[in-house]
């Protein structure tokens, strides 16, 4: 993906956390400014919560994210990835320097799912 004439490549790992035995879910974005080694990488992540959802597969697929009749986005689309990256940066994230940046994405989730349909003219919510 490019944005603002920098290139990005990006992976998303869906994991488990240590509370509650291992079992917390949840979904991380890392997002890789190229070519590599010109700026830091900023990942985003979205642990699973109360009336928040981020599964591991069926019955949603892989890479969904949101809330309980709210908002979602499916992290495997490139629109998605963008619109992240977009609000992740309106909130000051800049990929200058080294070290890894790691933001709390539900705090970007509503921005990023208004940008998304604006851009595809789709309301982004689950009934």
């Amino acid at each position: 993906m490019v944005t603002d004439g920098r290139a990005y490549l990006w992976t998303l790992r869906h994991s488990h956390g240590p509370e509650a035995g291992g079992g917390s879910c949840r979904q991380t974005l890392t997002l890789y400014p190229q070519p590599a080694g010109t700026g830091r990488p900023l990942r985003i992540v979205f642990a699973e919560g109360p009336g928040r959802y981020v599964p591991g597969g069926a019955p949603l697929g892989s890479g969904d994210v949101g809330h309980v009749r709210g908002v979602s986005l499916n992290l495997h689309e490139p629109g998605a990835v963008r619109a992240l990256l977009d609000a992740a940066s309106a909130r000051g994230w800049r990929p200058e320097g080294r070290r890894v940046v790691e933001i709390d994405g539900w705090c970007l989730l509503e921005a990023a799912a208004a940008a998304q349909a604006g851009a595809t003219g789709s309301a982004g919510t689950k009934e």
